[in-house]
């Protein structure tokens, strides 16, 4: 007789498998804060925090996208803040203190509290592409009509 404890094994496993290939990767889609480092603040005692990190200079702004590469569109408009690059924390600063700083560093609120191009347009670009080409690819094409020739 056929021993059965290698089959009763083997189909133990393919269908322990079979629920593991069935999970499907989630794609985050929805609202977040977007967090860029604009400018680095020297490292001297002036912009130290008390954690002994530096401060440096950041926009702050929150969007709408997906699988967070793809910006679809801006909820709230960058406004800068002070940042923490080791930390990974940004700190709200009164507007007579980062008017000082900028004044100090010589910097133009307007030139850093911008938007890449890609995080202001090109997500939509990037979707609108995405969306033609899964329309072209459901229209049907017209197929050649071939003649028969007699040779």
């Amino acid at each position: 007789m056929m021993n059965l404890k290698p089959i009763f094994l083997a189909s133990a496993l393919m269908l322990s498998a079979c629920n593991f290939l069935s999970a499907k990767a989630k794609i985050p889609i929805g609202e977040r804060e977007a967090l860029t480092k604009v400018y680095d603040l020297p490292n001297t005692e002036e912009y130290k925090l008390n954690n002994g990190n530096y401060l440096d200079l950041a926009t702050l702004h929150k969007e709408f996208n997906i699988a967070y590469i793809l910006p679809l569109y801006v909820i709230e408009e960058p406004k800068l803040v002070g940042y923490d690059e080791k930390a990974d924390e940004f700190y709200n600063i009164p507007d007579k203190e980062m008017d000082a700083i900028l004044a100090s560093q010589k910097l133009k609120k307007d030139d850093l509290n911008k938007l890449p191009f890609y995080t202001r347009y090109g997500g939509k670009l990037v979707a609108l592409l995405l969306i033609a080409f899964m329309i072209w690819g459901v229209i049907p094409s017209k197929k050649k009509r071939v003649e028969p020739t007699k040779i």
